[in-house]
């Protein structure tokens, strides 16, 4: 029988950073536990490290919100950052004057940032096989 494990959500749309720039900061707090992934996102120099740094308290905060309706028993320090995305949002079209009466045109990026924190697993051997050591045969 599978467990099924509660997964939080947070997101921040609309921000006006390019999605390659808020996946640098994103990448360094996949996997981790909240309060390190909170230290990190605290003392990390990008502009869009602050915005993460809410949105990651934004989910704890909702997982304690969303546990206590629901009446789970909710271990906030054994949640840990599930996934973190940064998808492209909409782009903002914008002209910049050229020599001669010409405008080149660019693109002002926006990102959707979606975070997930769930609980870890408890490791008491509950439902989980021993790997076993796989052996090569010799050749004849």
């Amino acid at each position: 029988m599978a467990v099924e494990t509660k997964e939080y959500r947070a997101e921040a749309r609309f921000q006006r950073v390019s999605p390659q720039k808020a996946r640098l900061v994103l990448d360094l707090i996949k996997g981790l536990g909240v309060e390190q992934a909170l230290t990190t996102a605290a003392f990390t120099k990008k502009r869009i490290a602050p915005v993460i740094h809410k949105l990651l308290t934004s989910a704890v905060d909702n997982a304690k919100y969303v546990s206590g309706e629901r009446g789970i028993d909710l271990d906030v320090d054994n949640l840990y950052v599930k996934t973190a995305l940064a998808n492209d949002g909409p782009r903002l079209k914008r002209i910049r004057p050229a020599p001669m009466g010409r405008a080149f045109r660019y693109q002002r990026r926006t990102t959707h940032i979606v975070l997930t924190v769930a609980e870890r697993a408890e490791a008491t051997g509950k439902g989980e096989e021993p790997k076993k050591a796989t052996k090569k045969k010799a050749a004849k």
